[in-house]
């Protein structure tokens, strides 16, 4: 089953929560057992997995990423200016694949997942796709 989320960005380099919205796709695709496929057709954004429990862990990565890739840097020759957000999307990558398990996302105790949002504000597409296991 296929579904598409419209996420809006706030800022320029944030992230999203979709855990929530992804766990409705997942009810309401009624598999039990089987994989959610999640990605963004974005070229400057990512899909990310980590902690969603304490907010800081999300700022501190974001912190990490502008100092190892800053938005200005004399070394960028592409003409729109967010190549910073370009080589993030490459290294986060925009594409998960996540286990389903008795109707639910099998995430860790505090795992959340996330659209990285590196040059927003912007409206964005997830493309999330539901697909049962194979029967045994």
């Amino acid at each position: 089953m296929e579904f598409d989320l419209e996420v809006r960005s706030q800022a320029r380099s944030e992230f999203v929560d979709l855990t929530q919205s992804l766990q409705n796709c997942v009810r309401q695709s009624g598999v039990d057992d089987g994989f959610c496929y999640v990605a963004v057709p974005h070229t400057t954004a990512a899909i990310v997995v980590n902690e969603n429990y304490d907010p800081s862990v999300k700022s501190d990565i974001l912190a990490v990423l502008d100092r190892l890739i800053p938005w200005h840097d004399d070394g960028y020759t592409h003409d729109e200016g967010n190549s910073a957000a370009h080589v993030k999307s490459c290294l986060l990558g925009t594409s998960k694949t996540l286990r389903v398990a008795s109707g639910r996302l099998e995430l860790g105790t505090w795992q959340g997942v996330f659209l990285g949002e590196f040059d927003g504000p912007r409206t964005r597409r997830v493309r999330v796709s539901i697909v049962a296991a194979p029967e045994k």
